[in-house]
């Protein structure tokens, strides 16, 4: 077991969640996005790197951000919220551009397949990532990801301790329906972060200057025919926006209430 936690944290630009998406009137597949920003799950997870490196400044070698691109022309785009990451105090960032796929989504297994390969090749002993993305809402990469690696996960994490840094041991508190759940394993592992985990700090003007100025990685991949089948499996038919709520009204009195849920067939 390496001494030093070396982290990966792999993130996703989405759609900035205060901003609705336009949908186009003549083509239910396409989606016209006002604003992107770090999926906030994601942002969740490189605060919670940078909590854990300022307490065990001795145990953390390095903390890595991964985003992957399935558009060349979008590519530089993502620099965006690398730097933010950097600035916040990550150390190091990769793009990891897929060619070939024209654009298309890519699948969580694909994705979970592409960071396999990268965790592998950076020797990181832990992975810390939203346990969603805002986007698709899938809830999946992270668990994949454990699988194919073989290595134990904490999913929906709302608290994480280091408990014995010599023996490698983590502690998770989960978030479950029932109310919470408490595990322990021993790294290397992976973890997905949950809503209530922390609160991510602000990239500071200054900070995110200055982190412009840190090279950031770019490789070029392309999918074997096993995972190019596997991202074929699932094809966006049509996106379409929500059903439009009626407005409430004020009643004074629970007579007239009653009127009203007999008026719309409530009761």
């Amino acid at each position: 077991m390496s001494k030093k936690l070396n982290i990966l944290v792999p993130i996703k630009r989405v759609i900035d969640h205060q901003l609705a998406p336009r949908l186009s009137a003549t083509n239910k597949t396409q989606i016209t996005i006002p604003s992107y920003s770090i999926n906030p799950f994601d942002d969740i997870a490189i605060e919670e790197c940078i909590k854990l490196k300022e307490k065990h400044k001795d145990l953390i070698d390095k903390i890595k951000v991964v985003t992957i691109s399935s558009d060349p022309s979008q590519t530089n785009k993502l620099k965006d919220i690398l730097y933010k990451s950097l600035a916040k105090g990550c150390n190091e960032a990769k793009i990891i551009e897929v060619e070939g796929v024209a654009g298309k989504l890519l699948q969580p297994l694909t994705v979970a397949n592409i960071l396999k390969k990268e965790v592998l090749d950076n020797s990181n002993n832990l992975v810390i990532l939203g346990k969603q993305a805002i986007d698709e809402d899938n809830n999946n990469v992270g668990q994949m990801l454990a699988g194919l690696l073989n290595w134990p996960q904490a999913t929906n994490a709302a608290k994480v301790e280091i408990l014995d840094e010599s023996a490698g041991k983590i502690q998770v508190h989960r978030e479950v329906d029932s109310g919470e759940e408490i595990v322990k394993a021993t790294w290397p592992m992976v973890i997905s972060t949950d809503l209530r985990l922390n609160v991510p700090r602000y990239a500071t003007l200054p900070k995110i200057m200055k982190a412009k100025k840190q090279k950031i990685e770019i490789s070029k991949i392309k999918l074997d025919a096993e995972l190019s089948k596997i991202n074929e499996a699932v094809k966006v038919l049509e996106y379409n926006e929500p059903e439009k709520r009626q407005p409430g009204i004020k009643v004074d009195s629970v007579d007239e209430l009653l009127a009203k849920l007999k008026e719309t067939k409530a009761i």
